[in-house]
């Protein structure tokens, strides 16, 4: 039986050394042929829908080389995402022929099964030619599985448990979110044509409609993308769309939405929100802000993921609820880290218990564990070049090691956008979270601009439309850099944050400067990888 205890030992040890790699590389644009009509008219967005990832050989590479070879000579099966040092196990999925294989399907197999398509919920810009919606999304073929192949399959992503092991009800879910894994893409094909009609409802907020936006009068028509997929299956591109009987975008405050349906896609749908040029987006990731997962205890968070009903975040619903009903021109998008794969369960939960919205997840090219640590950052600036007059209040947890440098690094790149940033100290309210984050990103932002809070009802009593993002009765008792580190690390503090009771104490001390952090991340490294090879022996 695998070790939970050497898996959380492994992936501290890997995330100390990963804090000082260096951002991955943009990754470079591809377009496939020329344009059909209709044609793609501006947008503030450089938009392509093929892109892919530049590789390059850093220290993310070595951590997983240097790690894996331990893993190897001790005999060990451990997932390949615990030795990448990323607190995600959504890492390595396979896709397109390696699905093929692990199934045993031939040529006609493949070509007999019907073709499906992942139709993101879209956000749409106006510019000078009117309404710009933002397709994207992916299109695959699923296998017909049988049950025997998803258990065997499904037990790769659990730890100290089978599928066999499970109630009825968790093992269903296993089979079902195995099977939205394995299925096969479809590379350079053409997207079905795409119908569009006005949307009665989307979200779950206590408000008509589900909150967050309002139904036009018009907007029926088909749309028809103006390329092929990528080699992965992907699609990402805007389109302009006929403007008849929709509000333009600079003369109204509401956010329309738009149900889109691709054709023949038998699950295919999903529903576009027009935002204004003016107003505030609450980008939001989910988990572990808006369910709990538990990412940073691999055993739960796989059990969480993969078997577990979804379950929202104490009262976090409450909180959007209210946000919805009562900030002014409000547009919710989503914005997950997870891959393609397993989005539509994610979308299914926020739906349920959250305002409609848009939705962003990672793309097949972002793939590897550098450009997972990248994505982030490529898709928040998207939809901040896409919207530069709107106000932006960013929403998540402590865990991510991406959010605690995109966040704060958002705030000084687009200072007239960020609104707010709220994030959510797991380790100060779940003792299973042991990884470390790194605050230094916020040294010299504005603290009226952000918080870190344990509960949502530390979001409560607000005036977020008016700028005021900080509850001076929750204490910050802020430092600024490396929190949470084992062993006594990092005892010796940075300068203090100014903190509700304007007390010296830290949630816990920051390193003071590079070069400690390098040799004390190394020490951590060793005392982590002695302790998981202890326990394998």
């Amino acid at each position: 039986m695998r070790s939970s205890l050497a898996y959380g030992a492994l992936l501290q040890a890997s995330l100390y050394t990963l804090t000082n790699a260096s951002p991955a590389p943009t990754p470079r644009r591809v377009v496939h042929g020329e344009p059909q009509a209709p044609r793609v008219t501006g947008s503030p967005v450089d938009s392509h829908p093929s892109r892919t990832e530049r590789y390059r050989r850093g220290l993310i590479d070595d951590v997983q080389s240097d790690i894996g070879s331990i893993l190897g000579g001790l005999g060990s099966d451990l997932p390949s995402w615990v030795a990448s040092g990323v607190p995600n196990f959504f890492q390595g999925f396979p896709t397109g022929d390696a699905v093929v294989s692990s199934l045993g399907l031939d040529d006609s197999q493949v070509d007999a099964l019907p073709t499906q398509v992942l139709n993101l919920d879209p956000y749409a810009n106006w510019t000078e030619s009117g309404w710009n919606v933002r397709f994207h999304g992916n299109v695959y073929k699923q296998p017909n599985t049988s049950n025997e192949d998803l258990n065997r399959l499904a037990n790769i992503f659990l730890v100290d448990t089978s599928v066999g092991e499970l109630p009825q009800d968790q093992a269903d879910r296993a089979r079902n979110v195995t099977a939205s894994i394995f299925v096969i893409q479809q590379g350079d094909v053409a997207v079905s044509p795409i119908h569009l009609d006005p949307a009665a409802s989307q979200g779950s907020s206590g408000e008509p409609g589900g909150g967050g936006a309002v139904t036009p009068s018009g907007g029926n028509q088909t749309i028809t993308l103006p390329y092929n997929t990528t080699v992965e299956g992907d699609f990402d591109v805007f389109v302009p769309i006929n403007g008849d009987g929709l509000m333009a975008g600079n003369e109204t405050n509401e956010v329309q939405r738009l149900n889109t349906h691709v054709e023949g896609a038998s699950i295919g749908n999903s529903t576009a929100y027009l935002v204004p040029t003016t107003g505030l987006t609450v980008v939001s990731d989910i988990d572990d802000i808006l369910r709990i997962t538990k990412i940073y205890e691999p055993s739960q968070g796989l059990l969480n993921s993969f078997a577990k009903e979804y379950v929202p975040w104490e009262n976090m619903p409450d909180i959007y609820a209210n946000w919805s009903r009562s900030l002014p021109n409000t547009h919710f998008h989503y914005l997950t880290t997870t891959p393609e794969q397993v989005t539509r369960a994610y979308m299914n939960f926020t739906y349920s218990h959250y305002p409609g919205g848009s939705f962003d997840t990672r793309p097949l090219n972002f793939s590897d564990v550098s450009a997972t640590l990248s994505i982030r950052k490529f898709l928040l600036t998207k939809v901040f070049e896409t919207f530069p007059q709107r106000k932006f209040i960013l929403v998540a947890d402590t865990s991510n090691s991406d959010v605690m440098k995109d966040y704060p690094q958002m705030a000084t790149d687009f200072p007239d956008q960020v609104q707010c940033i709220f994030l959510r100290n797991t380790s100060g309210t779940d003792s299973g979270d042991k990884f470390p984050y790194d605050t230094s990103g916020f040294k010299n932002l504005n603290q009226q601009k952000y918080m870190f809070f344990l509960n949502p009802d530390d979001l409560s009593n607000l005036d977020i439309a008016n700028g005021q993002c900080y509850n001076q009765s929750i204490a910050q008792n802020l430092t600024f850099g490396y929190q949470g580190l084992p062993f006594g690390l990092g005892d010796s503090p940075s300068a203090v944050n100014a903190s509700a009771n304007q007390t010296g104490k830290s949630m816990a001390a920051g390193f003071k400067n590079k070069d400690v952090v390098g040799a004390q991340s190394s020490l951590a490294l060793v005392a982590a990888l002695g302790a998981a090879m202890f326990m394998f022996l």
